[in-house]
């Protein structure tokens, strides 16, 4: 059993998602979000540094899924961006998890089976995947299909180790 933490890195909002995986068998842990919007930009990057260790210390992941930067509007909100992740990824490796980074579209691809999928359509998939009785806010979702993202990539690796051979897409084991 791995406990993974999704988290889905923001300067003004910072998603994080916990998820239980077993082999194929994903079970919703928590999930939320850090809203840092009102406060001075340093005590932004604090307040995400210390509401995920206080997370990774009551949760105990053993690894922790990040969100890749996407560059949009500007360099000045991709380089904030960037720190907020910087201060996600040493609450982490403060904690000593490993740190996996997956692109947006790996994550969309992951979870709704395209690379293109609308918020919307994320968190109709997480709501579903991870029988939730409630839809979860884009950020919270966003997190979690990370963290899904992360279980998926780990069952397949592990799968792949023990085939010897493939044939007409169909891997053979051992």
């Amino acid at each position: 059993m791995a406990i993974i933490l999704g988290i889905d890195p923001g300067s003004r909002k910072c998603g994080y998602g916990v998820v239980s995986a077993v082999g194929s068998r994903i079970q919703y842990l928590a999930c939320g979000v850090i809203r840092v919007e009102q406060l001075e930009f340093p005590q932004r990057l604090q307040t995400i540094f210390t509401t995920l260790t206080e997370i990774i210390d009551e949760y105990q992941p053993q690894v922790a899924a990040i969100e890749e930067v996407f560059v949009g509007k500007s360099a000045g909100s991709a380089l904030k961006l960037g720190q907020a992740r910087g201060a996600a990824m040493v609450a982490c490796s403060s904690r000593a998890l490993d740190i996996h980074a997956y692109a947006t579209r790996k994550v969309k691809l992951a979870v709704v089976g395209t690379g293109s999928a609308e918020k919307a359509q994320m968190q109709h998939m997480i709501k579903v995947l991870l029988q939730l009785s409630e839809t979860p806010g884009e950020d919270a979702a966003d997190a979690l299909s990370v963290a899904l993202c992360h279980a998926h990539t780990q069952h397949s690796l592990i799968r792949m180790a023990g085939v010897r051979s493939s044939r007409r897409g169909r891997l053979l084991g051992l």
